[in-house]
């Protein structure tokens, strides 16, 4: 009898004949989401990008989301936006000073700029859309090497989310599964640029700043973490500071 020849790409899971990969990718438009976007194109996925306002203090995140959904080629890009006053007590949402030149290696607790239970909210609505694309995988740009104590970052976390996923959804129900995938969880900030360039990732599209402006600030904890690994790598960082 006849059978569909097995193919096997780079990735965590297989696919038979024409059939393809899909995956809500999370996009915010910063280097970890922006290269988790890569890797997942990279592995074989069909991607579905999820960028999601939720009333940060400004939308220049949202331009680059845009511009690298663009770049790599995406199937679909969606912008949502959440209720007005849906999240408050974050710097991020202005409410209380950005932190500025820190010691971003020795800060230690919850920093200001913690958004709270931000990624349980986002995981959940990108696996609400993934279940209704019949996606196999979420995937996340956490990462928890260059981590900045915010909890939901946390491997445990993602466990957690994935046993969590598997009893809600149909998919799960049924013995099967949407992947919760942090392709970046153990890699640190040179590493994933790295891993960006490797992948033909065009960085000058990216943004990491807290602040909004033509240009990033260079003195809050996202850019210090992000300048800090171009200086690791001996590279210079293709997007414009107001200060470094």
């Amino acid at each position: 009898m006849w059978m569909k020849a097995r193919v096997r790409v780079p990735g965590p899971q297989e696919w038979y004949g024409s059939d393809i990969l899909k995956a809500v990718v999370l996009l915010s438009g910063g280097i970890d989401s922006s290269t988790t976007m890569a890797i997942a194109g990279s592995m074989g996925y069909e991607c579905y990008a999820l960028t999601i306002r939720y009333g940060q203090i400004h939308d220049r995140e949202v331009m680059s989301a845009r511009n690298i959904a663009v770049s790599l080629k995406v199937k679909e890009h969606r912008v949502i936006e959440l209720p007005e006053g849906m999240f408050t007590g974050s710097a991020l949402l202005g409410d209380g000073e950005i932190p500025l030149d820190r010691d971003v290696g020795s800060t230690e607790g919850i920093p200001d700029t913690y958004v709270p239970a931000r990624n349980l909210i986002f995981l959940s609505i990108a696996s609400g859309w993934a279940e209704v694309l019949d996606a196999d995988a979420v995937f996340i740009g956490a990462t928890a090497m260059d981590y900045s104590g915010y909890p939901d970052c946390r491997p445990e976390f993602l466990r957690s989310f994935q046993s969590t996923l598997d009893l809600a959804t149909r998919k799960g129900v049924q013995g099967g599964s949407i992947k919760v995938l942090a392709p970046l969880l153990d890699l640190k900030k040179s590493m994933i640029i790295q891993k960006g360039i490797d992948l033909g990732l065009d960085l000058s599209l990216t943004w990491s700043c807290y602040q909004g402006g033509e240009k990033a600030c260079g003195r809050c904890d996202s850019c210090l973490f992000r300048l800090r690994g171009f200086k690791e790598l001996g590279l210079k960082d293709p997007v414009k500071y107001e200060k470094v």
